[in-house]
């Protein structure tokens, strides 16, 4: 029902309202089938303003109806802008811990590598130590055996004649 439309029934009801005011007085003043007929006109009139009040009545459910059915349609809008905006969130949770999952297996990756480095050089140092001890020895002997000859040449030199 559009305003206009209650408009019409507002003007009617006031119309009626202010015609069944005025009729009780007449009733009074009035005698036989004048007295009827207001009576009758009165009923009428009286029946008019009751469809009326009810025409009226159901307007005002049907507004607030329609209030109630606004409210419920601007509340899913924000459910549903929410709910965009958690999947969205979602979304950018899901991309970004794929990307940490990624640097994390890098870096796994680079410490696997990391550790037999460290496995080929400890092999390398142990080799390395025990030629540096083999030539230590060497060299201690090559050492001995000098003095020995160096010895052996002083003794036959000198103490041998």
């Amino acid at each position: 029902m559009s305003s206009e439309e209650f408009e019409k029934l507002h003007e009617m009801y006031r119309s009626l309202y202010d015609e069944l005011k005025v009729i009780p007085d007449r009733v009074v003043r009035s005698q036989g089938e004048e007295k009827k007929k207001l009576i009758r006109v009165f009923d009428e009139r009286i029946g008019e303003a009751q469809e009326v009040a009810q025409l009226q009545a159901q307007r005002t459910l049907l507004l607030q109806g329609t209030e109630v059915l606004t409210n419920a349609s601007q509340s899913i809008e924000r459910s549903q802008r929410i709910a965009a905006e958690i999947d969205q969130i979602g979304t950018d949770i899901i991309e970004e811990l794929g990307e940490q999952r990624e640097q994390l297996d890098r870096t796994r990756d680079r410490l696997v590598h990391t550790g037999e480095n460290l496995s080929r050089s400890r092999k390398i140092l142990r080799a390395m130590s025990r030629r540096v001890m083999t030539n230590k020895l060497l060299l201690g002997i090559i050492i001995i055996l000098e003095l020995a000859i160096l010895g052996a040449v002083v003794y036959l030199k000198f103490f041998r004649r």
